[in-house]
């Protein structure tokens, strides 16, 4: 065989294998973090049962969204509860598997989908705590 031949089958033999290197890994979470989200999950579930707006609110970033409509505890309970968690969606949490996953940002953040709505669950300096409910593209 030619020199030539070689370095084109070389080439061609060893560009998939590159690719398929180069391929970006979906991120894990360590295990202290998913151990910590672990024990943060169970209590938010915990009060979604006990459909508990209160221990609810508690366990979100306040004001939720930016939005001054839901800028603290009372306003969350009495607006965006009754909107974000209604029956469905509370029994869906319980039951679905959260995947991590990091944003732009660099923020460790657990996602849980249910119908047409994503939950999302950020690691601040004060533990997880709900900070976005998204639409379900």
């Amino acid at each position: 065989m030619s020199i030539l031949f070689r370095i084109v089958l070389a080439s061609v033999l060893t560009s998939p294998a590159l690719a398929l290197a180069q391929t970006p890994k979906k991120p894990a979470a360590s295990p202290a973090l998913e151990a910590e989200f672990n024990a943060f999950i169970v209590k938010f579930r915990a009060a979604l049962k006990a459909n508990d707006p209160a221990a609810v609110a508690s366990m979100t970033k306040l004001p939720f969204m930016g939005d001054k409509a839901y800028a603290d505890a009372a306003q969350f309970r009495a607006k965006a509860y009754p909107e974000l968690f209604p029956a469905k969606d509370r029994a869906c949490i319980q039951r679905k598997k959260a995947e991590y996953g990091r944003d732009g940002e660099n923020n460790d953040n657990y996602f849980v989908i249910c119908g047409e709505s994503i939950f999302t669950f950020t690691r601040t300096p004060a533990g997880f705590l709900l900070t976005e409910v998204g639409v379900n593209d």
